[in-house]
């Protein structure tokens, strides 16, 4: 056995569905560890597939197609180093989640996927049989390597088992999407299991955005005793080589870059950029559209877009009504100005006004409310989606996470359109957001530096001008408010008197658990958005749409 040995990881993108895409970029990222002298090169977890399939992988052609692919994969890869590639297998009939390794034209061995993590978005004891335990792999003239699949790494049993059968290095392969604070879950586990094996550790993670999920890579080494020895940026695909080298006490890896991590808000606003960037590229849509009110929901969801899209490829709409302010006039034009997107303004004063004389007969003797406000915005979302009909350009809707908690907004109006970066933010993050952007500015970042959000927007008490002199906190309670008990019932799942524990008044809290619940069929059709917390609607958050139980504690 030599004393050195190098290891090339790729931290990718895949696309799902792609299997012809994502072998070409297992191909490339071989070609690149074969030229750089490495004896071995490592993609992450599912990769010929992309991840997460969710219920596709159980489709046979499907599954059958990406093995196959993986087969050609290490015919085309026969001369040169080991690949090692995530991806499905058969065996009489079961269907796991398996490490293929590639190694002289053929699949030398598979590690299959122990653990299968049933929870937030995670759904792999459906899709999945659980493999057993297997001990390591060996690569020629080099150490013995074992693989847990990235659930398998968060417990003891898997890496205690192949290092105990003779693993002298993990290489643990991930699927590992993003939620605030991660990144230190990851490494607190990780750290873990190298201390317990007392053998060095790779942890390599996928990168991109898919549906709602942000795969934020963040890749790194270990080395015995939980030094960090490399780390790779979070959210760039990259390849690099680990160098290690043996002696007397087994293999050590030679240190390399430890990119910096940026802060919490700069990694929520990427996962939001990457996450929309690969929903367009990855469903074939290069433009968007928004309906931008004045507001700071639509002004930072048009940032975030033009970051994202380039502002050449946004195209925001002012839809104005009597009720339209000019300071909402005045201050959406400084969002497009500050970005360079494109500026539309369609007066809806004609179409209301035919609505309103057309349900006049019906309505007659009635007062007005709720329903003539809701037309408003259901004539905005009719113009905004003809628009998308017509030039090919995705909706993007604006609500943040405060207003589909509680229903704030119109079905079939504000909240039509395709995908909802901010989704799974709270206003009062939003505001944070906001300044944070304004203040920061980043290569992948498509649209110009500077105050994109004019102050006057962060500012104003938010809005949605639809009658005169309209509040949100007419409605509302106040955004602090709403949103400190909402972190609690949605995010910590706390009763009623936790939250009336922690200072909140029981009757307001009752009254957001009410509409929380009763928001459940709005969210059931809500447009797809960036998930950021462990909490968010939809895989994370599965109530029921019909639901009669109300805590009383």
């Amino acid at each position: 056995m030599t004393d050195h040995f190098r290891l090339t990881i790729a931290q990718l993108n895949p696309t799902v569905g792609d299997i012809a895409g994502n072998a070409a970029f297992a191909r490339d990222a071989w070609e690149q560890g074969r030229d750089g002298g490495a004896a071995m090169v490592a993609l992450p977890e599912m990769f010929i597939t992309g991840y997460s399939t969710q219920d596709l992988v159980n489709k046979p052609a499907f599954h059958l197609a990406a093995m196959a692919a993986v087969e050609q994969l290490a015919a085309d890869c026969a001369d040169g180093p080991t690949l090692a590639i995530g991806g499905p297998y058969t065996e009489d009939g079961r269907l796991y989640n398996a490490y293929h390794i590639c190694r002289g034209g053929k699949v030398v061995a598979r590690q299959l996927k122990h653990f299968m993590p049933n929870y937030n978005v995670f759904d792999e004891v459906r899709q999945f049989n659980r493999g057993a335990i297997q001990g390591p792999y060996a690569i020629p003239d080099g150490p013995r390597i074992g693989s847990p699949i990235c659930e398998d790494a968060w417990y003891e049993d898997v890496a205690e088992a192949m290092v105990e059968s003779g693993a002298e290095i993990l290489v643990v392969p991930n699927g590992s999407p993003y939620f605030r604070g991660k990144f230190d879950y990851r490494m607190n586990n990780m750290v873990a299991r190298v201390v317990e094996n007392d053998v060095p550790l790779v942890y390599l993670n996928m990168t991109g955005g898919q549906d709602d999920q942000a795969f934020d890579g963040g890749s790194f080494v270990l080395n015995r005793g939980g030094e960090l020895a490399m780390q790779l940026p979070l959210f760039d695909a990259e390849i690099a080589h680990v160098d290690f080298t043996r002696d007397g006490d087994g293999w050590t890896a030679t240190k390399g870059d430890i990119a910096p991590l940026p802060s919490e808000y700069g990694q929520d606003y990427r996962a939001m950029v990457e996450t929309l960037r690969d929903y367009f590229a990855k469903t074939g849509f290069t433009k968007c559209l928004l309906g931008l009110s004045g507001g700071i929901d639509s002004a930072i969801v048009a940032t975030i877009a033009s970051d994202a899209l380039g502002p050449q490829n946004v195209r925001c709409v002012m839809l104005p009504s009597e009720y339209t302010s000019q300071a909402s006039l005045d201050d959406a034009q400084a969002v497009v100005d500050a970005l360079g997107c494109k500026y539309d303004t369609i007066n809806i004063a004609g179409p209301h006004a035919a609505v309103t004389d057309a349900l006049a007969p019906l309505f007659v003797g009635l007062d007005e409310g709720l329903t003539e406000e809701n037309i408003q915005s259901r004539i905005r979302g009719l113009l905004l989606m003809a628009q998308s009909n017509k030039f090919g350009e995705m909706l993007l809707t604006t609500g943040n996470k405060s207003e589909v908690a509680v229903g704030y907004a119109t079905i079939y109006g504000d909240m039509s359109g395709g995908y909802n970066p901010i989704k799974d933010m709270y206003k009062t993050r939003v505001f944070e957001t906001c300044r944070w952007r304004n203040a920061n500015h980043a290569p992948w970042m498509l649209a110009p530096a500077g105050e994109m959000i004019p102050v006057a927007i962060i500012d104003k008490p938010p809005t949605a001008e639809l009658r005169p002199d309209q509040k949100d906190s007419d409605s509302l309670p106040p955004y602090d408010i709403l949103d400190g008990i909402l972190e609690m019932l949605v995010d910590d799942e706390a009763s009623v008197a936790d939250c009336v524990a922690a200072g909140y008044d029981r009757d307001v809290v009752k009254r957001v658990e009410h509409l929380l619940y009763i928001s459940e069929y709005k969210r059931f059709q809500s447009a797809p958005g960036t998930r950021l917390s462990r909490h968010a609607f939809w895989l994370d958050r599965r109530y029921p749409i019909v639901n009669r139980w109300r805590d009383n504690s």
